[in-house]
């Protein structure tokens, strides 16, 4: 199974961190948790996937350095190439389709910043796209959900029970996905994540379990919630 993981953002909601641990700002995939960057840990976990066999991980030039630091400190054994990422998500990912090796036949995106995903996610998401087109891994939304105008006024409220929070990974057919990337580009669709762009040419999507703890780090709370998280495993591992 190949695997992508986005990694060329900067992170604009993450400024006060960086005021922290840095006096510049830069990709907050290289701010750290526990000693080890963010994107570490995302690729400790794709590591240990017993699915996986090959890491594209998608970034702007100036971020290689860092990162070819952090394969050798962690000691990545699979296969990993590095692709030159663009100015968004969408962008991204398309470049890193691109780069795939001509046989990947089946893919798996993963955000960097989901650096809480477990290697167990990786390999069912893996496993359930022998059964389907595309999916992606995704929570029951707890919380009651407003919609709101322009104005804060709230206009409705959907039945919660048909809705799910999407998360990372996300698992496609790549000849589909490259169909639906390249539809995306001659139409000027603009999305946040690559199921949109199948649901936008009517191709059906599975829904795979996620992670409650497979949070995306966004926010400086985040970034302290992820540490919470970690020192919680390691006390488990180090218990059990």
């Amino acid at each position: 199974m190949h695997l992508l993981i986005p990694a060329a953002g900067l992170g604009q909601r993450m400024s006060a961190a960086w005021v922290n641990q840095s006096a510049v700002q830069r990709n907050k995939l290289l701010l750290t948790i526990l000693g080890k960057p963010i994107l570490a840990w995302t690729l400790l976990a794709a590591e240990s996937a017993q699915s996986i066999d090959w890491i594209g991980i998608i970034a702007q030039p100036a971020d290689w350095p860092d990162i070819q630091d952090i394969l050798q400190k962690i000691s990545i054994t699979k296969p990993v190439q590095l692709i030159t990422g663009g100015t968004t998500r969408q962008e991204s990912v398309y470049c890193g389709l691109q780069a795939l090796p001509p046989m990947a036949a089946t893919v798996l995106i993963h955000d960097g910043a989901r650096c809480l995903g477990s290697a167990n996610l990786i390999d069912r998401c893996a496993q359930e796209l022998n059964t389907c087109e595309g999916l992606v891994a995704a929570v029951p939304v707890k919380d009651t959900i407003k919609i709101v105008d322009q104005y804060q006024i709230v206009t409705s409220t959907p039945d919660r029970s048909n809705l799910w929070a999407a998360q990372t990974p996300q698992g496609f057919k790549v000849p589909l996905l490259k169909d639906c990337h390249e539809q995306g580009r001659q139409m000027g669709w603009s999305v946040t994540d690559d199921a949109a762009l199948f649901e936008l040419c009517h191709i059906p999507v599975k829904v795979v379990m996620g992670e409650e703890t497979n949070l995306k780090v966004t926010t400086p709370e985040d970034l302290a919630l992820a540490e919470l998280i970690l020192n919680q495993r390691l006390e488990a591992k180090l218990e059990s």
